[in-house]
């Protein structure tokens, strides 16, 4: 008999039928009553075993973690918070599972311990739900941009450019390490190298995106992307995937227009497809804010904060007025900032980020046209030559969530800005060609994955919603 999944079991429509189900054993009482879970849903199934005529050596071996194979009859359940129930004519152990030392018991566990067992965590009602969740908000991604006729592009994780300009990058090579080849300065001659050139782990897909955005009109790329940051903070990976669609003849309006219409719909999407996943982190997160003290506790609720990023506008608001804001606050007047904002020019923390979100406008907001020297050489230039098309995108609870720009389409000014930046034109002799064949208007935007899949699931360690965090002096499993 082919085994049906519990979640669709749960939502039958008839009972009395004779089932087959699989999965793993989560819990396990008076010797007659199974908590059954196969990872299709946050809820399990209760299999009510005939105890008395089941060999006590079976009954022994029915223990957390292990695998097992019930067949039996669907019926409603006598039970309270369960509609149905199977009632277990045939089990079966598929795999035994150690009660002594497998370290997924039915308790609470802290975090680090479970990022210590990454590879069992996810067995867990937890992970399991935030992994169900990062599974739909990447088919969410796929589907909006394949609805809207953007084309997917696979761009290259191995690189010889510095998309970003800030040099962390992971190197690749194929020399040998204790006997490096030097050239006739003493430097390292990459020329013997596997690429023949000193190349890296990609820290975006962007630049290489735009030579195609030149051709088919809007893409978009979705994939791993890699940061030597020696940063063990709670919003740092390694290892991560990035969002970075990009489209020809947007400008800055466009490309806010799109960025806040792809975020609503990749989070409505989500919270339809998950929504028992999603009550069950609020209730999570819920408990554990009751240790908190006062002042440190969430102003809202997860799925209210969901709700508030699809009920209200993204308020839009030049960096200029967001320092004359920030300048004038309350907390910044008081120095209850940790970064005390004193004049123009300042690298916005995420303290002023969020204060702009959840206490001065109490909306999404979009800040735009940022000073030139704090963000990257390919963004626009504006006329008053200080600012720039940038855009960022700024979310209650954790700030900063997508980063944009319109993109400098003029040869002369991005070979200026290379120059002033020290950047080789000759490493990116490719990227200036689409500057000179056929340039035009063109804007995009990054989304880091890991920080959208943070903000859904309420969670707040970047490295509790990928599966395996790489992070410094961490490469386990």
């Amino acid at each position: 008999m082919r085994h049906t999944k519990v979640k669709d079991l749960l939502n039958s429509t008839t009972t009395l039928q004779e089932i087959n189900a699989k999965g793993w054993v989560r819990t396990f009482r008076n010797n007659q009553f199974i908590a059954l879970n196969d990872g299709s849903t946050i809820n399990n199934i209760q299999c009510v075993v005939d105890f008395e005529n089941t060999p006590d050596e079976t009954l022994k071996r029915i223990t957390t973690g292990a695998a097992v194979s019930v067949t039996g009859t669907l019926i409603e359940s006598k039970g309270a918070g369960q509609k149905y129930e199977i009632q277990v004519a045939k089990l079966e152990i598929l795999g035994d599972s150690d009660p002594e030392k497998f370290p997924m018991q039915p308790k609470k566990h802290s975090l680090e311990f479970l990022r210590e067992n990454a590879h069992l965590r996810v067995r867990t009602n937890a992970f399991g739900a935030i992994m169900r969740v990062r599974s739909v908000l990447s088919y969410a991604v796929h589907s909006y941009f394949q609805q809207k006729g953007f084309v997917y592009v696979n761009t290259p994780i191995i690189t010889g450019a510095d998309a970003e300009g800030a040099g962390e990058m992971f190197q690749v090579t194929s020399l040998p390490l204790d006997n490096l080849p030097k050239n006739e300065e003493g430097a390292i001659d990459y020329k013997k190298d596997f690429f023949g050139k000193h190349t890296n782990l990609t820290v975006s897909g962007q630049l290489e995106g735009e030579t195609f955005a030149m051709a088919l009109g809007q893409i978009y790329t979705f994939g791993p992307t890699f940061r030597a940051e020696n940063s063990n903070t709670s919003r740092h990976l390694a290892e991560f995937w990035m969002i970075e669609p990009e489209v020809a003849f947007n400008n800055l309006d466009d490309n806010m227009d799109l960025a806040e219409d792809f975020i609503q719909y990749v989070i409505k999407y989500t919270m339809e497809k998950c929504a028992d996943d999603l009550k069950f982190l609020e209730g999570r997160l819920l408990e554990e804010e009751k240790s908190k003290p006062q002042a440190e506790r969430s102003e809202m609720a997860l799925l209210e904060k969901l709700n508030f990023v699809l009920e209200n506008n993204f308020k839009r608001v030049s960096y200029t007025e967001a320092i004359d804001i920030l300048r004038d606050s309350t907390p910044n007047k008081k120095k209850k900032f940790q970064y005390i904002i004193n004049e123009w020019g300042a690298d916005l923390q995420s303290e002023h980020e969020r204060y702009l979100v959840e206490k001065h406008f109490k909306c999404p907001v979009i800040l735009f046209d940022y000073p030139a020297n704090i963000k990257a050489f390919y963004m626009r230039l504006n006329e008053d030559g200080k600012t720039v098309r940038a855009m960022d995108i700024l979310f209650p609870g954790i700030g900063e969530i997508v980063g944009g720009s319109q993109r400098e389409e003029r040869f002369d000014v991005l070979v200026e800005k290379m120059k002033a930046l020290g950047i080789d034109e000759e490493e990116l002799w490719w990227y200036l060609d689409t500057r000179r064949f056929g340039s035009a208007v063109h804007s995009g935007f990054g989304l880091g994955f890991e920080r959208l899949v943070l903000f859904v699931t309420g969670m707040t360690n970047i490295r509790d919603v990928i599966a395996f965090p790489r992070t410094p002096q961490n490469a386990e499993f």
